[in-house]
């Protein structure tokens, strides 16, 4: 078992904290980091690009003029990509770009950009991130206290109200939910701060969803 140490709001050790290996000390795989980081992206793209094709726009579809012996190039339509107003050539159309990598792929990557944090020291453990009141300066001071004063991911159950919405103007740090954290957002963080509840939950998460894995694959 990782054995966390445990804070409180003002940077004094209250306690540690056993989380399994699998979790928060397993090998840190970087080419996992690409694979889903990659799909993740992917499926933010619209996909609403949208062009017409010649069949799409208006005007006549009568010969401009006969096949042969006007000294004209040889044109069916009006409407041809090479005509002012005409349909593009191949144009772009609606489309989904989204794609999931397999169940052990984002797994894995999860646990290992959780492994990274607690291997390099990023990685802070709070006993209950407490803010008397919604206030964005008294959530910056409760970092700097912390020593998480660069890009930080914060979190903490959805039901801790004063912390979500005291962190909501900050350019550079942001809140998420234990069921919400992702590879993306822990990666472009340079401190992940979680509660103490936050850390079970995650802990939790990971470990079910790689006895599913385990399960659907038959190992």
């Amino acid at each position: 078992m990782a054995t966390i140490d445990v804070y409180n709001m003002k940077r004094e050790k209250v306690g540690t904290l056993e989380l399994s290996d699998e979790v928060f000390a397993t090998e840190v795989k970087e080419h996992l980091f690409y694979e889903v980081v990659k799909a993740q992206l992917a499926s933010r793209r619209q996909g609403t690009a949208s062009a017409k094709e010649r069949a799409a726009v208006s005007g006549s579809s009568k010969k401009l003029f006969k096949q042969k012996g006007t000294g004209n190039a040889r044109h069916g339509s009006i409407r041809a990509p090479v005509y002012v107003g005409g349909g593009r050539a191949h144009p772009p159309v609606p489309r989904d770009w989204s794609y999931r990598p397999p169940r052990q792929v984002r797994v894995g990557a999860l646990r290992s950009a959780l492994s990274k944090f607690a291997k390099e020291g990023r990685l802070v453990v709070v006993d209950r991130f407490e803010l008397p009141e919604v206030k964005t300066k008294g959530f910056v001071a409760a970092l700097g206290t912390l020593k998480a004063l660069k890009k930080t991911l914060v979190v903490d159950t959805a039901a801790n109200d004063n912390l979500r919405l005291s962190i909501r103007n900050c350019e550079e740090h942001q809140f998420l939910p234990p069921e919400g954290v992702n590879v993306y957002d822990l990666l472009r963080h340079d401190t992940l701060v979680l509660s103490k509840d936050a850390a079970k939950a995650l802990e939790e998460r990971c470990l079910r969803s790689a006895k599913a894995g385990k399960a659907a694959s038959g190992k």
